[in-house]
């Protein structure tokens, strides 16, 4: 019978299992973030939300490593409020389409085929989990399948 492992062990024997099974890394995420951020920033859609935000890139970044360690390696090294941050920001269906769009074709550049599809599962989630916040913070409630759209009647 296996003892049942908590706390710490568990986390880093979770981390594990991932790494060896998906082949990602710290190396491999940085990579992901620079490569996926170097794209928004170039973006003729995303660019300028980001631009009126973030003035100094490097701490941008080494808190979306953390935040991508944490979603894709589980380490917990991210503590922050990622909902909180994106309420205020005029985005919509279509601006997380194009977040996913990028992000997803960084992922094929970069990643093996088991580390992209790992990182693009989750990112499809975070982006809809944003996506129905953002909508119910702006007094609607998306039905299963249904987007934001900032023209949406009550929305702002």
């Amino acid at each position: 019978m296996e003892a049942i492992v908590a706390g710490p062990e568990r986390r880093e024997r979770l981390t594990a299992e991932i790494m060896q099974r998906t082949g990602i890394d710290e190396t491999m995420i940085e990579r992901l973030v620079r490569g996926f951020y170097a794209k928004v920033r170039e973006d003729a859609v995303l660019g300028p939300i980001f631009d009126a935000r973030i003035k100094d890139w490097e701490p941008h970044l080494k808190q979306m490593y953390a935040f991508w360690s944490s979603v894709a390696l589980m380490t917990g090294r991210y503590h922050g409020t990622p909902m909180a941050k994106h309420l205020p920001l005029p985005v919509d269906a279509a601006h997380f389409d194009r977040w996913l769009g990028l992000f997803e074709a960084t992922a094929r550049e970069i990643c093996p085929p088991e580390a992209e599809a790992h990182f693009v599962e989750r990112a499809r989630r975070i982006a809809a989990s944003l996506e129905l916040g953002i909508a119910g913070a702006n007094g609607l409630m998306l039905a299963n399948g249904e987007r934001f759209r900032r023209n949406q009647a009550g929305a702002v």
